[in-house]
């Protein structure tokens, strides 16, 4: 009869109580033993597997750097619900905003601008309050306009922060705190989204609003493709890879203006978030 977990358990334990770090049983118990031992020896190989394991896990999420790609931080166990390159970033909300992304149909993203629009609110957690107060949850510049174009996931320690003069171009203060919490859906988690500012995210790293008076990345990123009408945008990660495209059906006339699109382009140049954009606008070449 195999003897339990909780009987070897209980034999380790009185033999060692009798024989200090020794394990001594009587003849009697030979067999028991046996077993115990063999549990042992299975257990650490377990141990062993398993550490093994762990210290896999660190050196494929943890780059010699220190810092974790845009992967990393959305699927490693080891990192869970905190970024440490980015704290403020509400990552249970990123991951909600994402497999929305990744449902949106060719539909969503090729119908009417203003339907589009509204698709990518939805996806992003936020309400359509077109007809909201400015600093009160108004959410019609979002993605309307050069600027406003970083869905962002912030958790409700950093809803609060302000601009303290580190971002360039965007006024002192910023405060975002209480339009947050009116404009985010409650269902994609703890936290609040924001379309904030892309201005200055073609440094490295970036300098905009996400990333330095939030710290925290963006779940998606709006860019305007470089073609002949800048009539296609596509949404990119935190580092910069492709999450979807589109094309809206009533272009270039239903998109915002075209200055405006042009000059979505023109502050993501050169970096790592106009590389999707880049490669679309060359198939056309």
């Amino acid at each position: 009869m195999r003897p339990s977990l909780l009987s070897l358990a209980s034999i380790l334990a009185s033999a060692s109580a009798r024989g200090g770090n020794s394990y001594i049983f009587s003849s009697r118990s030979s067999a028991t033993t046996s077993a115990a031992a063999a549990f042992l020896s299975l257990s650490s190989a377990k141990l062993a597997r398993s550490t093994a394991r762990a210290e896999t896990i660190k050196v494929k999420d943890f780059p010699e750097d220190g810092g974790m790609d845009n992967q990393t931080c959305l699927n490693s166990s080891a990192v869970g619900d905190f970024d440490p390159d980015y704290p403020g970033t509400a990552m249970k909300r990123l991951r909600a905003v994402r497999e929305r992304v990744s449902q949106l149909t060719e539909a969503d993203l090729n119908g009417r601008w203003v339907d589009v629009r509204r698709k990518l609110l939805w996806a992003g957690g936020l309400r359509d309050l077109s007809g909201a107060r400015p600093g009160e949850g108004y959410t019609g510049h979002s993605f309307n306009d050069w600027n406003h174009v970083d869905l962002t996931c912030m958790n409700d320690g950093s809803s609060d922060n302000q601009n303290d003069g580190r971002v360039k171009g965007i006024a002192v203060g910023n405060f975002l705190g209480e339009g947050i919490r009116t404009a985010s859906l409650p269902e994609l988690g703890p936290g609040g989204s924001w379309s904030t500012c892309a201005l200055g995210c073609n440094q490295d790293p970036p300098q905009d609003v996400a990333h330095l008076q939030f710290k925290a990345r963006v779940a998606f990123k709006l860019v305007w493709v470089p073609n002949e009408k800048f009539d296609t945008f596509v949404l990119v990660d935190d580092g910069g890879d492709l999450l979807a495209r589109g094309t809206p059906s009533d272009g270039p006339g239903g998109l915002p203006p075209l200055r405006e699109r042009v000059q979505n382009y023109r502050i993501m140049e050169g970096s790592k978030y106009s590389r999707a954009a880049d490669a679309i606008a060359g198939e056309s070449k």
